[in-house]
């Protein structure tokens, strides 16, 4: 069975970050950073100016491990203990997931419920019971 590894100060570091990141967003531009809507932005951008964020805000988030390294001289450690299989069909389940549920869950779980957003609110608790019970299922009944 896989073990999962407690990390409660790197986590807490990461949700401030999160939370002042779509704060500041929405503190300077107006706009909810939901990563999938930030990403299908930047592919079908509707100006320039609507490109530039975007791209700014994808370069922090993907330059922050080499971010890491330049602090601690490592890179963060990133263990997936499945299959590229895996990996494609639950990037398929979540890619549809967003496309009915209008929104990932960065934006409605961490923007969305910060709004008090209804629709925001169901959709997290749709999240949350939907991950609980594959964690379940995958665990402890198919026992992977």
């Amino acid at each position: 069975m896989m073990e999962t590894a407690f990390t409660p100060y790197a986590s807490l570091a990461g949700g401030v970050l999160i939370g002042l990141s779509a704060t500041l967003l929405m503190l300077v531009l107006g706009r909810v950073m939901g990563a999938t809507g930030v990403l299908t932005g930047l592919v079908m951008p509707a100006s320039a100016d609507d490109f530039a964020w975007r791209a700014a805000l994808l370069a922090g988030m993907v330059s922050a491990p080499v971010a890491i390294m330049a602090v601690t001289g490592q890179m963060p450690a990133v263990q997936v203990p499945v299959s590229a299989a895996m990996l494609a069909v639950g990037g398929l389940i979540v890619g549809l997931g967003v496309t009915y549920g209008a929104g990932c869950t960065s934006g409605h779980g961490v923007c969305g419920m910060a709004r008090l957003s209804p629709r925001s609110i169901a959709a997290t608790l749709t999240f949350m019971i939907f991950t609980f019970a594959t964690v379940y299922v995958v665990r402890h009944v198919l026992g992977a």
